[in-house]
């Protein structure tokens, strides 16, 4: 299957640094090439990929030390760069929300488009009855919750290779948060939590120029002075093993309806179990009792995260490979994309352009069948 990912260019392909969605389409990318299909990836100069890759800006948007920049001059032009290579390939994977629409209604049949946003803002549900053609994955059930009548093909949940990710048997028997300095991811609570039951923070996270003043006036006073917190900064993937598999347990401690929640997954990989407010997508990825606890107040919190050793971190590191591998991630897409192809009555042959007829399933998937 010849098949086209489009990734936003905020991030390089993986990020340098904190980013989610080019880490998942990088991990994607990657897999579907590893299971033997022709992938061409548009994405920043500095992407690393297996994949075919066609640069469309010189370097990702935010470590871009220019003064003076267009997201979205930059995101067109790559559209427009897509949009003259589309009959190229069987299915074009967007993650760039709904900016496509507009460039490529009169191919949506052969498109599918990942939203890895909230959908909980006012002016999207126009959008998506005005372009109802364009197929939608989303990253969780709950995170359709806004936008029940759109075209919704699928959900897929993220998954990450495990071997960027060292199992790590024995923490050492800190706390860990890992994300953004930000009113919704509640840095706040996991404090207020580790210094309940006293014992060491580590905090691992970017602040965006948005946050700065909830830093400096919030979680900045929180921090200095107080011995059990430790402000790491952002880290890299490299340095995610490290960080996360030396916790006790990650504090996932959210105040938002969260589409997904990377973090979450990375430290199943380590083996570290995830004490997750019950929010957004958090019931789908953490087994309660099994990978993490589930909690609904602050005094739950503290009570999960003191007995957060007690679970098996070999079991979760058994459920990760399971349920979140880059494997099982590309299998589902890849399902996703079978059903947009068992649409087209027949398939062109890209070297000779003769039309044939679509062979059957013959009892397996359409994947098998025909790819």
């Amino acid at each position: 299957m010849k098949i086209a990912q489009v990734t936003p260019l905020y991030e390089a392909v993986p990020p340098k640094l904190y980013g989610g969605t080019e880490r998942v389409v990088a991990h994607l990318t990657d897999a579907l090439v590893d299971l033997g299909h022709d992938v061409t990836l548009f994405a920043s100069a500095d992407a690393e990929t297996r994949a075919r890759l066609v640069p469309v800006r010189d370097q990702a948007i935010r470590l871009d030390p220019a003064p003076l920049k267009s997201d979205l001059a930059a995101h067109m032009t790559m559209l427009s760069e897509v949009l003259k290579r589309a009959d190229d390939f069987d299915v074009i994977h967007f993650h760039t929300d709904m900016v496509h629409f507009p460039f490529f209604a009169r191919c949506a049949d052969k498109t599918i488009t990942t939203l890895h946003g909230r959908l909980d803002l006012k002016d999207l549900p126009g959008v998506y009855e005005r372009w109802p053609g364009f197929g939608l994955v989303s990253i969780s059930d709950d995170q359709r919750r806004p936008l029940p009548r759109a075209n919704w093909k699928a959900t897929v949940h993220h998954g990450m290779p495990g071997e960027l990710y060292r199992f790590s048997p024995k923490p050492e028997g800190y706390l860990a948060f890992l994300g953004r300095i930000s009113p919704e991811k509640r840095p706040d609570r996991a404090i207020e939590i580790a210094t309940r039951l006293n014992k060491p923070l580590k905090i691992a996270a970017k602040v965006d120029a948005a946050d700065k003043v909830y830093w400096e006036t919030i979680i900045k006073p929180m921090v200095d002075g107080n011995p059990l917190v430790e402000f790491v900064g952002e880290i890299s993937d490299h340095q995610k093993s490290a960080f996360l598999g030396g916790a006790e347990a990650l504090l996932f401690p959210i105040d938002w309806p969260e589409p997904f929640g990377l973090v979450m997954v990375e430290a199943m990989a380590c083996g570290t179990p995830v004490v997750a407010f019950r929010c957004g997508s958090t019931p789908e990825v953490i087994e309660d009792g099994e990978t993490g606890f589930l909690v609904d107040t602050l005094e739950q919190a503290v009570a999960a995260a003191g007995r957060a050793h007690l679970l098996d971190r070999q079991a979760i590191r058994a459920r990760f490979d399971l349920r979140f591998s880059a494997t099982a991630m590309a299998r589902r897409y890849l399902d996703v994309y079978s059903d947009l192809l068992a649409k087209r009555p027949f398939a062109e042959d890209p070297v000779t352009d003769v039309v044939t007829p679509l062979r059957p399933f013959e009892g397996k998937s359409f994947a098998a069948a025909n790819l």
